[in-house]
């Protein structure tokens, strides 16, 4: 979720430069830098924080050019630092390289390049890049990166220039957003249409594996094999405001819309079939697993939920007793805990007062910590044992979507890590759960054309004052979830309950009309979930499913039902979440709510 922004053409780069990358600050950021060509040598600027400290420096020591890239970071391999920053160059300086996404097989190529005498300087994936294409380049810049982009693996959008072909600048993408500015004796790239307005109005929209060489003059777009493309030219008509929002109404429907992406992020590098899970630089031996004898999960909100799914997954596969608790319980009722126990705790802003507050306590207490958390660098990040990032990139709305999921992904990869180590799991059962794993970001988005359908559903029942979730497993984790978008984003009365439970007490409140949202996507649990629809048709309720291709039967016993992809039992919270989001979403809407910005909501919760 990081921003580029590249120019060539007949004004001074660097005001382009800097303008552009204002227009992306919405997208979230720790550090900021830019490369121009300056007549002779590419000369890089590059400052940790905010995007005035770069600007600052600039007015101090102006860099004059025509033709620059430029970039804010949001950190993922490596803490927000000026060396960490982007542009990242080769040796010598004549290639600068801005890249968003992930290089799944860096240390790979890092260990190569080391064995070829290269030196890195950076913690970054990305510093891969300018030394490979200084390893191919052989006077054709576009060839270099063609032969690139055969070796790497990950999500990527690239800017490229180098003093060796001064008059050029290369773009290409692959599942991360790029668009190509058209102007007159000038063009530009950028990762999000804001960048540019103040320019023109006229992009091409990249699609993933095409190139685009840029001159002053003329853009050429090829694909990988070098094969040269035409494509149509968009006209923006959107204001500033909407471009931020890339067309959608609110931030929270595109951050909606990015999951299948941000679920992708999060697993790169770490799931690979045939290949041990990786925790990025978390060193747990096997030893060390065999001597844990519980786990606590701790978290606040959406993140206790994602902690209520870590719970089921680890100890259905490594066979850990795991707790789950409210931080600001945890931390005030005396837990046992002590050097065998290992504690994860969960926070999408790493500032979470409460959960910081239960972090160190545990480590006062001698327990290993392991953080899981959006935010590098922040607090819970920096204080932990150990750090897993979720990679969801900046969020916006404060209802949180593409950062609960990935917590859900960075659940099952701690879980089925934890499996491998203690053996508790067959390797092949393991592959298998990878499998459907991997698959998640293309039935996401299959979930995510059932919108209109979900939209229908909520213009059932916005009106309605009091709502209830049930589930029975892992869907009464999700229905929790559920239950909590609707409360904070359109105002009504909810509650999520397990099915089971309905005869100790909550049917008492059912009545004709009452609306109830079931979730019956648990093949094990399936019979006995009609069983407790059953009950509430009975009194009356309208019911609403959600259940799985193949369990059309349900229809027979429910008002409507909305059917999702299948996947496996473990998996199924990342699909059933989604249309939950979303009739959240369209019911807020309907309401008039202020759906990014509900009231007495904040997105950080920074005191007790």
């Amino acid at each position: 979720m990081c921003g580029i922004v590249g120019y060539i053409g007949k004004k001074d780069a660097s005001p382009v430069l800097i303008s552009g990358l204002s227009k992306l600050e919405y997208r979230g950021y720790d550090s900021a830098g830019v490369a121009i060509f300056n007549g002779d040598k590419l000369e890089i600027v590059k400052r940790k924080g905010r995007l005035k400290n770069l600007s600052d420096a600039l007015d101090a020591e102006p860099v004059h050019g025509n033709a620059g890239i430029g970039h804010t970071r949001w950190a993922t391999h490596g803490e927000p630092s000026d060396v960490n920053s982007h542009p990242h160059s080769n040796a010598d300086g004549s290639i600068c390289v801005v890249h968003n996404g992930i290089i799944e097989n860096y240390i790979k190529l890092r260990e190569f390049l080391i064995s070829k005498g290269y030196k890195f300087v950076s913690e970054t994936d990305t510093e891969v890049i300018p030394h490979l294409l200084d390893f191919f380049y052989e006077g054709d810049l576009l060839e270099a990166v063609r032969k690139v982009l055969g070796e790497i693996r990950g999500s990527y959008a690239f800017g490229i220039i180098t003093s060796k072909e001064p008059d050029k600048l290369i773009a290409v993408r692959k599942d991360s957003p790029l668009i190509v500015g058209l102007g007159e004796g000038e063009n530009f790239i950028a990762s999000d249409i804001p960048a540019v307005l103040n320019y023109t109005r006229d992009v091409y929209l990249l699609n993933d594996n095409e190139i685009a060489v840029l001159t002053k003059d003329d853009i050429k777009l090829y694909t990988l094999d070098g094969k040269e493309i035409k494509k149509e030219v968009y006209h923006v008509t959107w204001d500033a405001e909407a471009a931020e929002k890339g067309g959608y109404e609110h931030f929270m429907m595109k951050e909606i819309h990015e999951q299948p992406k941000v679920i992708r992020d999060t697993m790169a590098s770490r799931v690979m079939l045939g290949e041990p899970i990786t925790l990025d630089k978390i060193k747990l031996t096997k030893e060390e697993i065999a001597g844990i004898n519980k786990i606590y999960i701790v978290a606040c909100g959406t993140a206790y939920h994602a902690g209520l799914v870590g719970k089921y997954a680890i100890e259905k596969l490594a066979r850990i007793p795991v707790e789950i608790d409210i931080a600001s319980e945890y931390r005030y009722r005396d837990p046992i805990i002590d050097k065998n126990t290992l504690v994860i705790v969960v926070s999408q802003s790493g500032e979470t007062a409460d959960t910081l507050a239960a972090l160190r306590e545990s480590k006062a207490r001698g327990c290993r910590v392991i953080a899981v958390t959006n935010v590098v660098g922040s607090s819970v990040s920096r204080e932990a044992s150990d750090v897993l990032y979720t990679l969801a990139g900046p969020e916006i709305a404060v209802a949180s979507t593409k950062a609960y999921i990935t917590q859900l992904v960075a659940m099952y990869i701690i879980a089925l890590f934890f499996a491998e180590n203690k053996g508790t799991v067959s390797k092949e059962e393991i592959e298998k759960i990878k499998t459907e794993m991997l698959n998640l970001p293309d039935k996401a988005e299959k979930v995510l054309e059932l919108k209109e359908e979900v939209k229908r559903h909520a213009g059932e029942i916005y009106k309605e004052e009091d709502m209830f979730f049930l589930g029975r497993g892992l869907d009464y984790a999700v229905a929790m979830e559920g239950s909590l978008k609707l409360k904070e984003i359109s105002y009504i009365h909810s509650e999520a309950y397990a099915a089971g439970e309905l005869k100790h007490g909550p049917i008492a409140l059912i009545e004709e009309g009452t609306i109830m949202i079931t979730l019956a996507t648990q093949d094990y649990l399936f019979e006995k979930m009609v069983s407790n629809i059953k009950e509430v048709k009975a009194r009356h309720a309208h019911v609403i499913a959600l259940a799985f291709e193949g369990n059309e039967d349900i229809e027979k016993t429910v008002d409507s039902a909305v059917f999702l992809p299948r996947t496996i039992d473990l998996l199924a919270p990342v699909l059933s979440v989604i249309p939950l989001q979303l009739l959240s979403y369209y019911i807020s809407v309907m309401k008039g709510c202020d759906v990014d910005k509900p009231r007495n909501l904040a997105k950080s919760v920074t005191v007790e």
